[in-house]
């Protein structure tokens, strides 16, 4: 049982003082609840599991995922020494929503967390769902979430109310705070005027440690993140851990250490993701000084596509159509890498569709753990991870997005049906420079289908030459609604269940 914790403010100790620490889903094959058996039988001994969740970073940003032009040698060999995913989706394009479902194993609709939720949010995560952090504390691990973690700031939503035994970080998106990028341009007095948001803080536990982050403090954020990290695995090398690492990089605005600024040659962007890779390499030589190689499952995600908006700020969607906020693989589709020495065949791809929401069920069967009494959504793809041909996935329909209570799009394992709504693109348009978006304008999408096996980055409509197709999905999307409901129908769905309600104070 999740208990409300007092907030303590400790004063204003800058960043830099930190830096050494003290489902069942009638729409899938296999029924998640059940923990089935699949073909490939998970491995004997439950491993730790260090999950590694960057900020806005686009499809496209990773080799083997797209062609970036600067270098991520630690993400490289961890792509060599495990597995990527190439058909992996999110639950949302969006920050808060999309970590709900990270870590509730649930579609975030079925949780309530739309969108992303600002400073003194009313609403986080119900104290009756059951997290990835409280799931592995059931199974005697120590756990830690060392990042953002945008789930709601009020005492009793934090990290350590639910299910996480450390918490280090910012407790939501880096650009929610009185220097907002859209207030870069105006002069100082203007941009104070205009911001809606307070002081950006940074918590160590439940405690404020530095009630006013600086542009000077987010340049050691990365850093900062990384040694709180290198320093739970220490702690806890000789018990199970869960590191759960959600990174405020590569979301806007950048930042990096000012010696590392220029280095990749490539521009800021690329610098704030050289920096986030040398985090990895950290990680991994950590795991291989303290021998725990063979006893750490490592994924590495991104929470959704790139913010296309922000132009030299922004990453890449690669081939994919649109970026953040959208409901085109551009928005959805992140890469996933995932490494277990002996377990994980190393150098391999997997081509089957898979989903964050899946983690949670996955990890429940490593661990030999019972699932929640509440229904979930994800399912577990043991069998493509650790199989050496993997496959199929245990998906037979996915619902890819809900935008503000709008099912805008459904799939299956290989076609897509977007459903009629207004999305927001640039429509060709280049992107901001400097930090600084440039505007979006509002799109139509009309009905459409695609091959996503042929046609990931959605440019050929099939609507006409498969009807069947389109009946098919288009009876998935009423069952959807009918669940999960549809604010453009006005229609309540019959499995939502309440956010948790900020408590009176």
């Amino acid at each position: 049982m999740r208990t409300s914790v007092a907030l303590v403010f400790t004063g204003f100790l800058s960043l830099s003082t930190l830096l050494i620490p003290p489902g069942n889903s009638p729409f899938s094959r296999r029924a998640a609840s059940g923990l089935q058996a699949t073909e490939t039988a998970a491995p004997s001994s439950p491993p730790n599991i260090v999950l590694i969740f960057v900020d806005d970073l686009g499809y496209g940003d990773l080799r083997p995922f797209g062609e970036p032009a600067y270098q991520t040698p630690h993400l490289d060999r961890l792509r060599r020494e495990g597995r990527c995913l190439t058909d992996f989706s999110v639950s949302s394009a969006v920050c808060s929503s999309s970590r709900a479902a990270l870590l509730t194993g649930c579609y975030h609709t079925r949780v309530s967390i739309h969108g992303a939720l600002g400073p003194n949010s009313p609403i986080g995560i119900h104290p009756s769902e059951t997290t990835l952090g409280e799931l592995c504390q059931a199974r005697g691990y120590a756990t830690a979430c060392i990042g953002k973690w945008h789930l709601g700031d009020s005492p009793e939503f934090l990290p350590l109310q639910n299910g996480f035994d450390e918490y280090y970080g910012l407790p939501y998106s880096n650009d929610m705070w009185p220097q907002h990028p859209d207030l870069a341009k105006l002069p100082a007095e203007a941009a104070a005027r205009k911001s809606r948001y307070p002081n950006l803080v940074l918590y160590d536990g439940n405690q404020i440690v530095d009630d006013n982050v600086t542009a000077e403090d987010q340049q050691r954020l990365t850093t900062a993140y990384t040694q709180r990290a290198v320093d739970f695995i220490e702690r806890h090398r000789n018990q199970p851990f869960l590191l759960y690492l959600p990174h405020s990089m590569v979301h806007v605005p950048l930042f990096v250490l000012p010696e590392h600024r220029g280095r990749s040659g490539h521009g800021l962007f690329a610098d704030t993701l050289q920096e986030v890779d040398d985090s990895v390499g950290q990680i991994l030589d950590t795991l291989k000084r303290l021998q725990l190689d063979e006893k750490t499952l490592l994924i590495f995600t991104s929470d959704n596509g790139p913010w296309l908006s922000y132009g030299d700020h922004a990453g890449s969607a690669g081939r994919l159509r649109e970026g953040k906020g959208t409901s085109f693989e551009g928005g959805l589709r992140v890469p996933l890498l995932v490494r277990w020495p002996g377990n994980v065949p190393a150098n391999t791809r997997c081509d089957e569709f898979a989903s964050t929401i899946d983690l949670f069920p996955t990890i429940a069967k490593l661990l030999n753990a019972e699932l929640p009494a509440l229904p979930i959504d994800g399912l577990d793809i043991s069998n493509l991870l650790f199989a050496p041909e993997p496959g199929p996935s245990p998906h037979d329909y996915f619902f890819t997005y809900y935008a503000g209570g709008q099912l805008q799009a459904v799939r299956d394992r290989q076609y897509k049906l977007l459903l009629p709504h207004r999305y927001g693109s640039l429509a060709g348009a280049p992107g901001g420079s400097g930090g600084s978006p440039a505007p979006y304008q509002q799109l139509d999408c009309p009905l459409s289908l695609f091959d996503l096996k042929a046609d990931p980055g959605e440019s050929h409509n099939l609507l006409e030459s498969h009807p069947e197709i389109v009946a098919r999905l288009q009876a998935a999307a009423d069952q959807a609604r009918a669940r999960f409901g549809d604010t453009l129908r006005k229609q309540t769905g019959s499995e939502v269940r309440a956010a948790g309600k900020q408590q009176a104070r």
